[in-house]
């Protein structure tokens, strides 16, 4: 359910504005898509694991409130985000 040290690094890369950024908003919701994406499949098999779901949802509002804030800063940045990450809005 979390990710490895590797793939976290790989995604910090891949979506830093800088470097040595690990703390912009892209940077962040990148590494909760992937942290959602992988508890997703888990919550498939696990259908009554209610803590699992409430960090789920956790999570998933971390991200929205992540992603209102870029939204509300900077449009472009926004939406080459969710097009990278492949995320529905």
């Amino acid at each position: 359910m979390s990710i490895t040290a590797e793939r976290k690094q790989e995604l910090i890369g891949e979506y830093q504005t800088a470097k040595g950024d690990t703390g912009s908003p892209e940077v962040q919701v990148a590494l909760l898509t992937e942290r959602i994406n992988s508890l997703s499949g888990h919550m498939q098999q696990h259908l009554k694991d209610v803590h699992s779901r409430r960090g789920l949802l956790v999570m998933v509002a971390k991200r929205r409130s992540l992603l209102d804030y870029l939204k509300r800063k900077d449009e472009k940045r926004y939406q080459e985000l969710i097009e990278r990450l492949n995320i529905r809005r």
